[in-house]
């Protein structure tokens, strides 16, 4: 802006009208629609400048804002955020929901060592549990400390440096990845177990045969759910898991009254269970099976530091609210885990070898039968694994959002879309696990080997980092506070070690080798990481070299560039003719150039040339082999080579069909040439179009 001038009031139109009396004179400005001046300079965007201009364009907006709304103000960002009943169910749901599978996960394991280890249940829920506590309340520290926003990789990266926070930040994104999935899958599975008392054995089977297919349809709901924006998907999702909640308390409370009666109902196993898991056993029970089933049962663990990490998903005071909400979601999750595990101890159940029913299916089956609460449990669980997939639908794009602001991821995870929502992670995120589902043909079990390692590498990395958090600050009671911390890092190293040793090779097989047959496993986690990390920092390493370049060192002076102007031009119509009057307002410094396949085409445009005056230079090249992007990107060349110091300038005729089929009658050339010219380095690219009427 200068002498006082304010650019922003170039878009009023202003209309010299009459006034009531002859002679009078009045001037009406007329603001621009889809504009609102603020200040001097600086307009605000109105949503009638966002309205599509084009019916394609409305048909889609249509679309649009059926599935995901209308565009929210950023203003109203803070609005969009969660009360502590919404968070539970978007941030706990991860959490509490695999409560529904994580003793079903310690038994499939005990069974290796035959049908008595199963009695050791109930010792390994108790010390996950107790592991539970010690994470519970080392986040609790990490939250008020972090008001603002307590990830893994925030923490790990401000106490302990650059490498520990991409590792915890590659381990945190692959763990959302297999929320999601193992979510779904499990999800599927519990659908699967309750369809064929319902609707048919058909049914059952058709879940199970089409698993990965269903499973991914429910991914995109979730997805399309998420786009809404993070206050809708909590109005949306908050009811299944509290219906959850209440129908398992509601079987556990039951199942307690007829233990505590001496009344439990007898659980016999269907045909064959009992013989394939003998088939299956690996003969006496060990300490390395012990430790397997605990790091099995562990993946209850996962969703522990979604509240930490989505801080900022709170409503004012953030860090209090997510303080009392992880406190709800652990108790929770313990009380189910726990009351699940004792009585499918006391009952004896046994998991179905072919994943055929879950556990839990089981248990509600024996105690209430197949009727209406059955179908209650069933259906509360099935909705809940899937919506405990949201956890990472929330976790995963801030995450995102974190490394690309910091420069490690593309920056198009930074840009939140009209709802408000990361759009691009969450479309990411979908993608990636539906992959993933594809891979592993949406089972549970080949799934779970690959779980929780990342999620205790980054519980080890943020606690560790709280330690070194308290030493620096040396504040009121630090001692205490960095032991907490300490023994909450020790924790869950340990655990992180046995969860990776054990699963290092457990899972199904992948392929072979030879004679040796390669199985999936946290092997593969070990391995993605460090690629990971390797990928972001490549990133890094790409924004922080553009930045460089683009760095201005010295203001430049528009009158030391000098152009040379090249326009391609097919035939002399009014396009060409307008290209070229444009280019010569740039530079009187303009070279027409035509390609023809013989010479007589070429003495035919030169005399139609001179009958419009010659409007500038002109050269002809001939191309016996009818290319023809080809010559002219070599004439550019040759063009720049003989004038190094001048600025490429390359302007292309165009005209634009009314419809869009009507493109298709035409060869596109501008655009290919475009296209050509995009990684030619010094090279400025000029379109002029004529749209057709």
């Amino acid at each position: 802006m200068t002498n006082g001038h304010d650019p922003s009031s170039e878009l009023d139109v202003k209309e010299v009208r009459r006034g009531r009396h002859p002679g009078d004179r009045y001037v009406r400005v007329q603001h621009t629609p889809g504009f609102q001046k603020v200040g001097r300079g600086y307009i605000s965007v109105t949503p009638r400048a966002t309205e599509p201009k084009t019916f394609v364009g409305k048909a889609l907006r249509s679309v649009r804002r059926f599935l995901i709304g209308s565009p929210i103000e950023t203003a109203r960002e803070v609005h969009e955020r969660l009360t502590k009943i919404k968070a539970l169910a978007i941030l706990g749901s991860d959490n509490i929901s695999s409560s529904s599978y994580a003793t079903e996960e310690i038994m499939r394991i005990l069974l290796l060592g035959g049908i008595s280890a199963l009695s050791l249940t109930l010792p390994i829920t108790l010390a996950v549990i107790c592991v539970l506590i010690i994470v519970v309340i080392s986040y609790q520290q990490t939250i008020r400390a972090y008001p603002h926003g307590a990830s893994a990789y925030i923490v790990a990266s401000n106490e302990l440096g650059k490498l520990p926070g991409l590792t915890a930040a590659a381990s945190l994104l692959n763990d959302y990845v297999l929320t999601v999935s193992v979510s779904i899958a499990a999800g599927v599975a519990a659908l699967g177990s309750a369809a064929p008392f319902f609707l048919g054995s058909s049914a059952g089977d058709f879940f199970y045969n089409h698993r990965v297919l269903v499973s991914i349809v429910l991914i995109m709901i979730i997805m399309i759910g998420n786009l809404r924006g993070v206050r809708e998907a909590g109005t949306i999702f908050a009811a299944p898991t509290y219906i959850y909640i209440i129908s398992i308390l509601g079987l556990l409370a039951y199942g307690f009254y007829r233990f505590a009666s001496g009344d439990l109902p007898e659980y016999n196993p269907p045909p064959g269970w009992v013989e394939e898991w003998q088939h299956r056993s690996l003969g006496a029970l060990s300490i390395l099976l012990i430790l397997r089933a605990f790091a099995s049962g562990s993946v209850g663990l996962s969703g522990t530091e979604a509240i930490s990490d989505g801080v900022p998903a709170f409503k004012p005071p953030e860090w209090k609210n997510a303080r009392i909400t992880l406190i709800f979601m652990a108790g929770t999750f313990g009380i189910l885990f726990l009351g699940i595990s004792f009585l499918s101890g006391q009952l004896h159940i046994i998991p179905a070898p072919e994943e055929q029913e879950t556990v839990l299916s089981q248990l509600a089956r024996t105690l209430v039968g197949t009727g209406p609460y059955y179908l209650l449990v069933q259906a509360a669980t099935a909705v809940v694994l899937v919506l405990a997939a949201n956890t990472a639908f929330s976790d995963f794009p801030r995450l995102a959002y974190f490394l690309a602001r910091d420069g490690y991821m593309p920056h198009q995870f930074l840009h939140r879309g009209d709802r408000l929502a990361f759009s691009v992670g969450i479309i990411s995120l979908s993608v990636i696990a539906s992959l993933l589902l594809i891979i592993f043909g949406g089972s549970v079990t080949a799934l779970i080997p690959l779980y929780t390692v990342g999620v205790f590498v980054a519980f080890t990395l943020s606690q560790s980092g709280m330690v070194a958090h308290w030493r620096r600050q040396r504040g009121k009671g630090w001692r205490v506070k960095a032991a907490v911390n300490g023994v909450g890092a020790t924790i869950t190293g340990i655990v992180a070690v046995i969860v990776a040793v054990t699963k290092f090779s457990s899972g199904v097989p992948l392929f072979n080798i030879g004679s040796f047959t390669v199985h999936a496993g946290s092997w593969i986690v070990l391995v993605l990481v460090p690629l990971m990390i390797l990928m972001l920092m490549s990133i890094r390493s790409h924004y922080e070299r553009a930045q460089r370049e683009l760095q201005p060192e010295i203001p430049i002076n528009p009158s030391d560039i000098k152009h040379t102007i090249i326009v391609p031009v097919a035939s002399l119509n009014k396009v060409a003719l307008q290209s070229l009057a444009y280019a010569k307002s740039i530079s009187p410094n303009v070279t027409a150039i035509h390609v023809v396949e013989n010479q007589e085409e070429a003495e035919e445009f030169r005399k139609e040339w001179e009958k419009f005056g010659s409007p500038c230079s002109l050269v002809i090249m001939e191309s016996p082999y009818r290319s023809l992007v080809g010559p002219i990107l070599a004439y550019i060349d040759a063009v720049d080579r003989k004038r190094p110091d001048d600025t490429i300038t390359v302007v292309l005729p165009e005209f634009v069909p009314k419809h869009w089929w009507e493109r298709l009658l035409h060869n596109q050339t501008a655009l290919r040439l475009k296209a050509a010219l995009l990684f030619r380095p010094g090279t400025v690219v000029i379109n002029v179009p004529y749209h057709l009427k």
